[in-house]
């Protein structure tokens, strides 16, 4: 799958709205109508979900960012940032006007500390990684779709009808520990990173974890 940032060139952006929003986009794509059994991106999506699942974030400026809003996906805004998810296919039929574009390049300040607003999903950042933000666009697009997954109907489809929102933010030492034992406890998800690249083969990038009120009430009764 590949991913486009909006990153002009003299507005700076928030970090994490970036964050959030490439995450949002994936997971929207992901859940979208179209990609339903005889949806128009039917057939391409179950090729890449049935093959090795990849992410590749590139950035986009100007023209270059309008004009790959006609290539088939969807695009996000939260705050100032953008960022659009396109529909997946093989690494040799990427569209011209997308592929053209740099995977480099989109390194941004460090983001505004967020603090966590219910009931929107978390997505947690191990900053100990030191993840390019291209990097961490695509492990937070990972965390969208496994905790889409992971959630019930019902609340999944809740969180679509808000617009799949998230809140994206980076975990100290002491909620870093929290949240792996969350993960192993089963209230929360975690992407294992394949290493190949910025990071070792199966660290965990990135947790997601649902307001914990939400998380106990959705799983309740599913052991």
């Amino acid at each position: 799958m590949q991913m486009v940032l909006h990153i002009p060139k003299q507005r700076p952006l928030d970090r994490f709205d970036l964050l959030a929003a490439a995450a949002s986009a994936v997971v929207s794509l992901c859940l979208d109508e179209r990609v339903g059994e005889g949806g128009e991106w039917h057939d391409d999506f179950v090729a890449w979900m049935d093959a090795r699942i990849r992410k590749v974030a590139r950035r986009a400026r100007g023209a270059q960012w309008e004009a790959v809003q006609g290539v088939p996906g969807v695009t996000v805004t939260v705050g100032d940032a953008q960022a659009r998810a396109f529909v997946p296919g093989r690494v040799g039929a990427v569209d011209p006007r997308v592929k053209k574009l740099q995977i480099g390049g989109t390194e941004l300040p460090p983001g505004t500390t967020r603090s966590v607003i219910p009931p929107h999903p978390v997505l947690w950042i191990d900053p100990r990684l030191e993840m390019t933000v291209g990097k961490s666009a695509a492990q937070v697009g990972h965390a969208s779709m496994l905790l889409a997954a992971a959630l019930p109907f019902d609340t999944v489809a809740q969180w679509a009808d808000a617009g799949y929102p998230v809140v994206v933010a980076e975990a100290d030492a002491e909620q870093w520990d929290r949240l792996c034992r969350a993960v192993d406890d089963g209230r929360a998800v975690a992407v294992h990173d394949a290493g190949f690249t910025e990071v070792a083969p199966g660290a965990r990038t990135v947790i997601a974890e649902w307001d914990q009120t939400q998380w106990d009430q959705t799983h309740r009764g599913q052991a």
